[in-house]
């Protein structure tokens, strides 16, 4: 009775997990370097270093989950802190893509040459696989408000469907956008509109990837039964980051397939 919790904070049992994470870090950096300047191992390195990070985040937020799901350490002021640092995640990743946006933006309406695109390149008709592509998402974003409807409504058939869609339409458009590379007339090194699309399409690409892992483990533990209309951040949190990779690919399409076409 003497070390009983008497107020609602969650205080962090020691972890091991950021010591691990910060030295998976440093060897993906080393790595990198390394390969980068073709030094024997740095490939190896790069690949352990992101195999560690891999490991850290898995058994991490296994702890997170075990900690709020099995310990009850999600209270209600728990909850509004996760809320906000979401929030602020979000809003770093907002200012993240802004610079590529700024950098397409300044070289597009003072090009220089005068001509934009640049004499060589042959754009993506933004009318084909793109505009499929925003068809996806945007289907993505309704399908997974239906799973966040489910889960106020306790209606666990609806959460699994649109879960299982948004997870599938994720997939797809990962797909398509690879197909889509492929068939790209110019490379990443063809010049300033090249590594300016490919930056910023490809990172989107590599945030659609994650949002799709996302919402991959939301669906393993909505059919675990882990979410109540009470109780259900992860999936929120999920679903906050899926709207926001919809409304950055709104933005790339409309900015740099249609009007830097």
């Amino acid at each position: 009775m003497a070390h009983e919790q008497k107020h609602p904070y969650h205080l962090v049992e020691p972890s091991p997990w950021p010591l691990v994470g910060a030295a998976a870090g440093f060897v993906i950096t080393l790595g990198g370097t390394m390969f980068m300047h073709d030094v024997p191992l740095g490939g190896w390195l790069t690949i352990l270093g992101f195999l560690l990070v891999l490991m850290t985040m898995f058994f991490w937020w296994r702890d997170v989950l075990r900690e709020h799901h099995y310990q009850g350490h999600q209270t209600p002021v728990v909850q509004i802190a996760a809320r906000y640092g979401m929030m602020l995640f979000i809003t770093s990743e907002v200012v993240f893509f802004l610079a590529f946006f700024w950098a397409f933006f300044d070289m597009a309406l003072y090009p220089r040459g005068g001509v934009w695109p640049p004499e060589g390149i042959v754009p993506f008709d933004p009318f084909d696989l793109p505009l499929i592509n925003t068809i996806i998402l945007l289907l993505s974003g309704c399908t997974v408000t239906w799973a966040h409807v489910g889960i106020l409504k306790e209606d666990r058939k609806s959460l699994i469907v649109g879960l299982t869609l948004t997870v599938a339409l994720g997939v797809l458009f990962t797909t398509l956008q690879a197909i889509e590379y492929s068939h790209a007339a110019f490379g990443f090194t063809d010049g300033i509109y090249s590594s300016t699309f490919y930056m910023a399409t490809g990172f989107h690409g590599f945030h659609v990837i994650v949002g799709t892992l996302f919402l991959a483990v939301c669906l393993f533990r909505a059919l675990k039964g882990h979410f109540t209309p009470e109780q259900h951040f992860g999936f929120e949190a999920a679903a906050w980051y899926w709207h926001f990779v919809d409304v950055v690919w709104l933005f790339l399409f409309i900015c740099i397939y249609w009007w830097g076409s």
